[in-house]
């Protein structure tokens, strides 16, 4: 499986976790994207520091080839599951009383 078909299962399934498993629906809230966009402006200073410096490097064979800040756009789809499964799961916690003490 390529970089590209892992992070884009990877933005299905969070997204199948979102709606039907925790049903939080976190997507379709103003709230999300708007937090996302901040989330975002950060992955995309980082990744190009990281990529561009060479400490990270992709076979290109595995990804589509499109850059953003000099990172494939594959490190996009996984950035967004990461957040949105994260913030799912905090949500979903939270209404069932889960906090630390």
């Amino acid at each position: 499986m390529t970089y590209t078909q892992l992070a884009i299962l990877s933005v299905f399934l969070v997204l199948l976790i979102d709606y039907l498993v925790l049903r939080t629906r976190l997507t379709t809230r103003k709230g999300f994207w708007t937090a996302y966009s901040i989330i975002l402006f950060f992955q995309l200073i980082t990744n190009w520091w990281l990529t561009s410096r060479g400490i990270l490097t992709y076979n290109e064979s595995v990804i589509i080839g499109l850059r953003i800040a000099s990172a494939p756009v594959e490190d996009l789809f996984f950035g967004f599951s990461m957040v949105t499964l994260t913030m799912s799961l905090w949500i979903y916690w939270g209404r069932r009383g889960v906090q630390r003490d």
